[in-house]
């Protein structure tokens, strides 16, 4: 029987979606895996979705990888309300400049209500989120399908599979602070024989209250050192707060914040990935290869009242036009702090 069929099933018994596996007291863990695909060419993009069941609310409070670097470039776990493919998997590179090829439906991992729930690379660590924290799904809320995302670098063998992805911990019980991620993204071109900064910022516009607990840090070769800070405003002086600083060449895990004071509405969150490309002749897209760059910065954060942002994610255009520098509405930049790990 196909997972998908097999998804269908549980719900129409009444089943819950999760398998009542026991993992501490009141946590069950649920194994979202890949179905023994087959990485058929170099960087494939894959998705594989599970349904949560409607009628019911669940709370995701950890997540452990069952992956190695050495087979998988990295993994997202996106939240939907409706997906683009109903398939076991499909090919979810949206991304890439190559044609489809045909082989695989060929879809984004979301069609409506995307949400990053979890990321993963280079051999992370398993991630348990604080007491009373988790992520909502499923009832009276806008996730309704989990999809996980991998990215293999390299094709596989003919006739071999794998089954890479994650144990999602998970629990009924209420928990009174709801989870979420903020993303901020940057796009542009990385000129050669150059150490080029990579910039982003967003307002907070919501009447929310933000508690930030957790970042991680997400480039390809050229990064070097990647940090998020929450800048403030007093009598036109902006100052800026760090968040947090990693290389992101190291596990690319969930890091503590270093400044977990609450982020409300009017207060920006900035960015910053400084990328060595002094050995590269050409230039660098953003983009999904591994010879592309992206530039990403996880912010994990609860509220405590209401629900998180409605809008999960932030952009901006990047080099060769776009920095903080020629942000009017930022002053007093770290540029150095920013830009170094010391």
């Amino acid at each position: 029987m196909s997972k998908s069929h097999m998804f269908g099933l549980l719900i129409f018994l009444g089943f819950s979606i999760f398998p009542e596996v026991t993992w501490g007291s009141d946590l069950k863990k649920y194994p979202l895996l890949m179905p023994n695909v087959h990485p058929y060419r170099d960087d494939f993009y894959v998705c594989t979705p599970i349904k949560i069941v409607p009628d019911k609310s669940f709370y995701i409070v950890g997540f452990e990888p069952n992956a190695s670097m050495n087979v998988v470039h990295h993994m997202l776990l996106f939240g939907c309300s409706t997906l683009a493919s109903y398939d076991e998997y499909w090919d979810c590179g949206e991304m890439a400049d190559s044609e489809w090829d045909g082989t695989l439906q060929k879809a984004t991992p979301c069609a409506q209500g995307s949400h990053v729930i979890y990321a993963w690379a280079r051999n992370a660590k398993p991630l348990k989120l604080p007491d009373d924290v988790g992520f909502l799904v499923g009832k009276d809320t806008p996730i309704k399908y989990l999809v996980l995302q991998i990215h293999y670098t390299k094709k596989f063998p003919d006739g071999q599979t794998d089954n890479s992805g994650l144990f999602l911990l998970y629990t009924q019980q209420e928990q009174s602070k709801l989870a979420a991620v903020l993303l901020l993204a940057v796009g542009g071109r990385i000129p050669p024989h150059n150490i080029t900064h990579m910039d982003v910022e967003c307002r907070i516009k919501e009447n929310k209250v933000l508690h930030p607990f957790a970042y991680r840090t997400h480039t390809h070769s050229l990064g070097r050192v990647v940090s998020g800070y929450r800048v403030t405003r007093d009598n036109g002086i902006d100052h800026w707060h760090l968040l947090g600083k990693r290389d992101p060449l190291t596990p690319q895990m969930f890091y503590r914040v270093f400044d977990e004071t609450p982020i409300r509405q009017g207060d920006k969150i900035a960015a910053r990935c400084t990328m060595d490309s002094t050995e590269r002749d050409v230039y660098t897209e953003v983009g999904p290869t591994n010879k592309d760059e992206m530039c990403n910065f996880y912010l994990m954060y609860y509220v405590e009242e209401g629900n998180p942002l409605e809008t999960p994610s932030c952009y901006d255009m990047g080099p060769p036009n776009q920095f903080w520098q020629t942000n009017d509405d930022l002053n007093n930049i770290p540029d150095k702090e920013a830009s170094s790990l010391y």
